[in-house]
């Protein structure tokens, strides 16, 4: 059984394997248009269970979209719509009744130690929809967008510009199972996750850390960015911007890096904040492609958990 939990738990070789049959999957897509796929799927007749904890629109939409085009169906249940987590029922009690009623389990929560727990006891694969640790399946949708523009990741360098949340957390294990140069632009209060940077570093990650955003990005090839305040943060969120105003990405600092450089966000984006709205709607934008390749990533997410 395969989970989909971080890039850094699933092998290079798999992970290269999931981001082409992404890649292949958009091309067929493209030419069929917005209906089921009819070619061979291991998701074919069966049932996806989304549970969400935290709001959701690209991570719902795409998985839902992508269950349907592989031939199977789909359950959305809110925490609100559970037991789980008010004391009225164990996770041991509904991970029995999760793996009954489904074949694969995508859970958007928001400690991750929750997510960590359920895998262990459920009986079918669970992918990670975004947890307060990380979001692997956002990372995978990144590679896919850079390598459509530029070709291979493996070398290029990519900056991260703003909070070292979880999707930075993500990014880190990325540039080192994709094997790129990653530049994490972020003020000392707001760093990622210890634990994840001392992984990187035992597994040869070329990972630099900069306090001043203009000296991370230069000469870079895409600049990343996410909302300085994430879903659920329990934090003074006027004192947190203040202290991420500097590190906006903005026209003076795409400037600094390479000529032909991307910008990609996660996205929902507060422009004005981490990004002007000339960046995030230039030219240099790759974001609703990004948005687009969620759904294609998903896909090749999904096969990979259901397959032998």
């Amino acid at each position: 059984m395969k989970h989909f939990l971080d890039l850094s738990l699933i092998p290079k070789s798999d992970l290269q394997q999931i981001l082409s049959e992404a890649k292949r999957r958009k091309s067929v897509q493209s030419n069929l248009g917005k209906i089921i796929v009819s070619e061979k799927s291991n998701a074919k007749n069966k049932m996806l269970l989304m549970v969400f904890e935290k709001p959701s629109t690209r991570t719902r939409l795409s998985f839902d979209i992508a269950m349907r085009q592989l031939g199977g169906e789909t359950i959305v249940m809110n925490s609100s719509d559970m037991h789980l987590g008010k004391g009225e029922e164990s996770v041991e009690d509904t991970a029995k009744v999760i793996s009954s009623f489904s074949d694969i389990v995508m859970f958007r929560t928001f400690k991750h130690q929750t997510l960590i727990n359920l895998s262990k006891l459920l009986t079918v694969p669970l992918i990670n929809g975004l947890t307060n640790s990380s979001h692997p399946c956002q990372l995978l949708s990144d590679v896919m967008t850079y390598e459509e523009k530029k070709g291979p990741i493996k070398n290029s360098n990519i900056a991260w510009v703003g909070d070292g949340n979880n999707v930075a957390n993500s990014a880190i294990e990325a540039a080192v199972q994709f094997e790129f140069n990653l530049n994490l632009c972020v003020p000392k209060k707001y760093l990622p996750s210890k634990k994840i940077l001392d992984w990187a570093e035992k597994n040869n990650g070329k990972i630099k850390i900069f306090h001043d955003p203009e000296k991370g990005v230069k000469d870079v090839d895409c600049i990343m960015s996410d909302k300085w305040v994430s879903m659920g943060d329990k934090v003074d969120s006027k004192k947190k911007k203040s202290n991420l105003k500097s590190f906006q990405v903005n026209d003076k600092l795409m400037s600094l890096a390479n000529s032909n450089a991307i910008y990609l966000h996660v996205l929902p984006a507060a422009r004005g904040e981490e990004v002007t709205s000339s960046v995030i709607d230039g030219k240099k934008s790759l974001v609703w492609t990004q948005a687009e390749n969620r759904l294609h990533g998903q896909k090749a997410i999904i096969d990979w958990c259901l397959s032998n």
